[in-house]
């Protein structure tokens, strides 16, 4: 386990594991199967690739997406581990130089699709093969999608008949009860090892918002958030061409992904969105799964997910590089009815029912619902999250009986099926032909509502469906009727609580209305940000691959804030490895520092700043008097400047500053008295001999020695 960590720090640029992730590595050397529950942007990927590399062998990785095997395969070789992928899109002159690569131990890990590793050609390859682990990702196709998605999933118990000595390990995002049972018995996993770290995403924001003005409320939420990589998922394919339509039309860009595109439509597509060249893209359900963008800052629903697995699974896209994002789902009655609808229409209908009555509950619960979701995968967190719309804006309750019995009222008088529509239509008084021609104008609660808004209805009446006084009879065009708890109030005097409705723009707008405005150092550093941003995607188009391969936006977030200016600094940073610090180190480092030295002289106090304009004045020439006339400096915090720029290893020649006789004076005053506290100690042991600006140097020089002699040893 410490080579595992030391694998850890040198390629991927980690100091230490998270979420039981070297818990997962160790029983994985001990060549036991394993089940890893593991949210998206958790490190599953890291579970496998280190045993990987650890054991002599290959590890073959089954992926189901091309783009995903893809990704991998690029973030690995970037960070110097040999990987590489067998699909479609190689040439046969590729995919034999992989297969002879593979076999003469060439190759660390190979990702492979569920039919290609199922070809009888490539099974008698891996037969020949020295493996060492078998990784089955996305391993919930197996059960959730796999006879409508990929039915190859479901035929993957062949590999733990066909080795029964290599370690197997399935990793997922999302899976519920059913669903791990599923995966472990349709895998023939051997008594598994099963690892489910928490599902909780603190960095995500949770918001739902009525499905009214939808459009008008993204186009806002997008304009407030230039340059950010969002998805937008839709229910059809129809919904997501037209949404990227009007998105285009109002000058934002976006472009449309869904099942009916062509292969190369959609490989560009999502190679356009992975590469920054598309910032948003509307898709339907199956867009993202597996994609590796780490940099995805917010997820739009535009309909209501099917059930929660899904739901979680989507937004689990955004903010995978740890840092905040966004999610808003949209919600209406009519997503309900189309989903029952198209659920009544395939098989296990009984399930499926039960999932979406669950996500729609979550749709409309009035208590925290990062807790809803936790406790759905099984989790029972104790404290509110204070990152949903709902713990952000908690509801108003007020007594809402009269309103409660004048809907119920108007139904029981009616005494038929009626739609939604048609009761708040009553309610307010409409006459429109159909009230005219039922007669439902001459009831007595015709117009009893007419003084609340026709939105406002649509928000009592969902409410009063939770509440168990109206259900939808689905079976009859999914009209309302009452139910036995109705008669409590109607006649029994029962208090109904209602809620009063969510002002949409407010919710949306309200964090950024609530933020407090930046300091001069967060300033800087978002500025400091985007230009590493753009260095980021140069150096990535130039080796063609997406940005985040290079740096991911947390490292450049860390850059931004602790501003290295050293290759020793930037090693500490999140995510830079050795391969990547001998690749990008130095243009990293100047551009920081460039940036210190023009913000610097702009007047912005940035630790570190002062001295880089010193040392880029004494690089053009200067002597230490005239570096301090030309800042306005005193001439002794120049050689301050100096003399910490020596000890941190700068080229500067100490010995054209302090005569030798003078260095030796104060190198043996330090041995004899060590280096005081105060300049004036020393100064005043050398009998006032030697100026304090030639002992700061002294000891400047004093200290990289000292510095020097350690690291020989």
């Amino acid at each position: 386990m410490e080579t595992a960590k030391q694998i850890l720090k040198e390629y991927f640029g980690y100091d230490s594991f998270r979420m039981q992730q070297d818990t997962i590595i160790q029983t994985v050397l001990e060549k036991k199967d394993c089940l890893v529950l593991m949210p998206t942007g958790g490190g599953k990927s890291i579970c496998y690739q280190i045993p990987a590399m650890l054991m002599p062998g290959v590890c073959i990785v089954i992926s189901p997406l091309i783009s995903l095997m893809k990704d991998q395969v690029e973030n690995l070789k970037a960070n110097g581990i040999e990987a590489a992928f067998l699909n479609s899109t190689l040439s046969m002159e590729e995919h034999n130089t992989i297969i002879y690569d593979v076999i003469h131990d060439k190759i660390k890990l190979l990702y492979v699709s569920p039919e290609k590793l199922l070809s009888a050609s490539f099974f008698n390859v891996l037969n020949q093969l020295p493996l060492n682990l078998i990784a089955v990702d996305e391993a919930h196709c197996i059960s959730s999608w796999g006879h409508d998605f990929r039915p190859e999933y479901t035929r993957l118990n062949i590999l733990k008949k066909s080795f029964p000595d290599i370690p197997m390990i399935a990793l997922t995002a999302t899976a519920d009860r059913v669903i791990k049972e599923d995966i472990i018995k349709q895998l023939c996993l051997d008594q598994p090892e099963v690892f489910i770290s928490s599902f909780d995403r603190p960095n995500l924001s949770l918001t739902v918002l009525p499905g009214r003005n939808r459009f008008v409320h993204i186009r806002d939420f997008i304009i407030k958030r230039p340059g950010q990589s969002g998805i937008i998922y839709c229910l059809s394919r129809k919904s997501t061409e037209a949404m990227a339509a009007k998105l285009n039309k109002v000058g934002i860009k976006a472009a449309g992904y869904h099942a009916g595109m062509t292969s190369a439509e959609r490989s560009k597509t999502q190679e356009d969105f992975i590469n920054d060249k598309t910032p948003i893209i509307t898709a339907t359900i199956a867009f993202g799964m597996g994609i590796d963008k780490l940099n995805v800052r917010w997820i739009i629903h535009y309909n209501l997910p099917k059930n929660i697995e899904s739901y979680y699974q989507q937004i689990g896209r955004a903010g995978r590089d740890g840092l905040p994002a966004e999610t808003i789902l949209f919600y209406s009655f009519g997503d309900i009815i189309t989903l029952r609808n198209i659920i009544e229409e395939n098989g296990n209908q009984e399930v499926q029912l039960h999932k979406l009555e669950r996500m729609k509950q979550f749709a409309e619960a009035v208590n925290c619902r990062r807790k809803i979701l936790l406790n759905y995968f099984g989790e029972n967190p104790e404290h509110d999250c204070g990152n949903c719309d709902v713990c952000r804006n908690p509801p108003v309750f007020f007594d809402g009986t009269i309103i409660a019995q004048k809907a119920l009222s108007a139904l029981a008088r009616i005494n038929r099926g009626i739609g939604q529509n048609t009761l708040i239509d009553v309610l307010r008084g409409s006459s429109r032909h159909e009230i005219l021609k039922n007669g439902y104008h001459n009831i007595k609660t015709h117009g009893a509502g007419k003084d609340i808004s026709y939105a406002e209805w649509q928000h009592y009446i969902v409410q009063l469906i939770n509440f168990g006084l109206i259900e939808i009879a689905y079976e009859k065009s999914n009209t309302l009727r009452l139910t036995e708890h109705s008669k409590d109030v109607l006649f029994n005097n029962k208090t109904i609580q209602l809620i009063h409705p969510a002002v949409t723009r407010e919710i949306m707008d309200q964090r950024a209305q609530s933020s407090k405005p930046k300091t001069k150092k967060q300033q800087l550093d978002e500025n400091l940000f985007e230009e590493l941003k753009v260095l980021r995607k140069k150096l990535a188009d130039q080796s063609e691959v997406p940005a985040y391969v290079v740096f991911s936006d947390t490292t450049l977030t860390e850059m931004a804030s602790s501003k290295p200016i050293k290759k020793v600094e930037l090693l500490d940073i999140t995510g830079v490895g050795q391969k990547k610090l001998d690749l990008y180190g130095d243009i990293f480092i100047d551009k920081i520092i460039a940036f210190i030295q023009n913000a610097s002289k702009n007047g912005s106090q940035i630790k570190g700043g002062t001295y880089l304009i010193t040392h880029d004045h004494y690089k053009q020439g200067l002597t230490a008097k005239e570096i301090a006339g030309k800042r306005g400096l005193n001439i002794s915090t120049i050689y301050s400047h100096l003399a910490q720029l020596y000890e941190n290893g700068e080229n500067i020649d100490i010995q054209n500053m302090i005569d030798k006789s003078e260095l030796q004076t104060v190198l043996q005053a330090i041995k004899q008295i060590g280096i005081p506290e105060k300049l004036k100690t020393m100064y005043d042991y050398l009998n006032q001999s030697v100026e304090y600006d030639k002992i700061r140097l002294a000891i400047a020089y004093h200290n990289r020695e000292k510095s020097r002699q350690i690291q020989m040893v």
